[in-house]
């Protein structure tokens, strides 16, 4: 009996093992066309549930902008592969919780978790999920949270990346989105890094975002480009932050034509944001089907398609509100 016991023992413990080993491995991903936010914050979840003893790996949809490469560069950090298809997969969201900004194939995978500090895009799933959704200014505040709670160091190159997307997210403490968990956690994150000068790793990464050089139109419009359903049609805003907008000038009419092809997707309306991160204020452009509602939501006439927002810096506080409510 005891020799049959021990044979069951060994083989519930082959079948663990295999299916451990044959089990694929978590995906944390962040959002379409993912900024430095997303890319790090999949890095750094990943790393933080293997330490934890599920296997996970970062992925993301898109390849990194000339911010994060900079970024990914500067703390020795590797680019996470590009994937689009999660199906069949377990899948831990970050920097998102909408469907438009997810894989298209995510209804068919299992969202096991998310990580957010925009508003709850209508997910749904068919388990209890992992959830930490917060309003900061930076998936990467959350994430230090939940490295805090499980009381798991966070290395020295995640902990710059961390520090750098929450920089990158709050333009610097600049945008209205920023909290003082904020700065605190950027303070500690730096102390990690061994970065001395927030403010001098601020300018290099505002420099990095500033590098258009190269990119075309349609590259630049969907550099930073998020779709959303609001109340049965589709609105697409697109942000460019930038030292100066002289850094534009010359593209304004190829971007305003590439806003052009894209409506012709099927958008009801395009904005593109070209945010001055020095004067604190965006000029935006829009293509509209009705530019009355575009105007009511803004609390400002366009002129021309354009209008200059003082103090308008970001688009998740100050620009999508107002679009929801006026669409409804």
């Amino acid at each position: 009996m005891k020799r049959f016991s021990s044979w069951l023992q060994t083989v519930a413990f082959a079948l663990v093992c295999g299916f451990a080993f044959a089990a694929d491995p978590m995906l944390v991903v962040g959002h379409k066309n993912p900024d430095t936010d997303a890319i790090v914050s999949a890095i750094a979840v990943a790393h933080l549930k293997t330490q934890m003893g599920v296997t996970a790996v970062p992925i993301a949809q898109g390849q990194p902008t000339p911010e994060t490469k900079y970024v990914l560069e500067r703390f020795q950090l590797t680019a996470p592969p590009v994937q689009t298809t999660v199906a069949g997969r377990q899948v831990f969201l970050v920097d998102h919780s909408d469907y438009p900004q997810a894989p298209d194939d995510l209804t068919k995978a299992e969202i096991v978790g998310m990580v957010d500090h925009h508003k709850l895009g209508g997910l749904t799933t068919d388990k209890p999920i992992e959830a930490w959704v917060f309003p900061v200014g930076c998936s990467g505040t959350i994430i230090a949270r939940m490295y805090a709670v499980a009381d798991v160091p966070i290395p020295q190159s995640i902990a710059g990346g961390m520090l750098s997307a929450i920089l990158s997210d709050t333009l610097m403490f600049k945008s209205p989105t920023t909290t003082p968990e904020d700065r605190t956690t950027a303070a500690k994150l730096a102390m990690l890094a061994g970065v001395d000068d927030i403010q001098a790793l601020g300018m290099k990464i505002f420099e990095a975002k500033s590098q258009f050089k190269g990119i075309s139109a349609m590259g630049l419009l969907k550099q930073d480009f998020k779709a959303f359903n609001m109340s049965g049609r589709k609105v697409g805003v697109a942000q460019l932050e930038m030292m100066d907008l002289g850094m534009v000038s010359p593209m304004k009419n190829d971007l305003r034509k590439a806003m052009g092809e894209l409506k012709a997707d099927g958008y009801h309306s395009v904005l593109l944001m070209l945010t001055d991160i020095m004067k604190e204020g965006t000029e935006l452009h829009a293509l509209s089907d009705d530019a009355g509602i575009v105007e009511t939501a803004l609390g400002a006439k366009l002129q021309s398609g354009s209008v200059w927002l003082p103090g308008v810096v970001s688009r998740k506080k100050q620009v999508i509100p107002g679009l929801e409510k006026a669409f409804k």
